[in-house]
């Protein structure tokens, strides 16, 4: 059974930083494409930063800069590690391995 567990969202000023980790049981970590995803109430989910299979990682130009992703395969989890926030990065963020979603962490960026 695959389980991926986020972990680290919360309340943060505007300028401050956060790291998000997601923990993966149950799927070979290393050999599939991984990702950070977010979404808003009423809106689409879209992609923040993405790691294919051959290690290649995408940021969404809005994060660019300000948004690092990282894993550690040895304890099968992912980071991804935010700084510079705006408020407008407030959301739901998801981890993603294959085709496996994490249950989400809520991202609140607010003075």
């Amino acid at each position: 059974q695959v389980q991926l567990v986020e972990s680290g969202g919360g309340l943060v000023q505007p300028g401050g930083s956060l790291r998000l980790s997601c923990a993966a049981s149950g799927v070979t970590f290393n050999i599939y494409p991984m990702g950070w995803y977010r979404q808003a109430p009423g809106k689409q989910r879209e992609f923040v930063a993405t790691v294919t299979s051959s290690s290649s990682t995408n940021y969404a130009d809005s994060v660019k800069g300000r948004f690092t992703f990282s894993r550690d395969n040895a304890k099968n989890t992912m980071y991804l590690q935010m700084n510079s926030l705006k408020p407008e990065d407030t959301d739901v963020y998801y981890c993603r391995v294959w085709m496996y979603w994490g249950q989400g962490t809520q991202v609140t960026v607010s003075s």
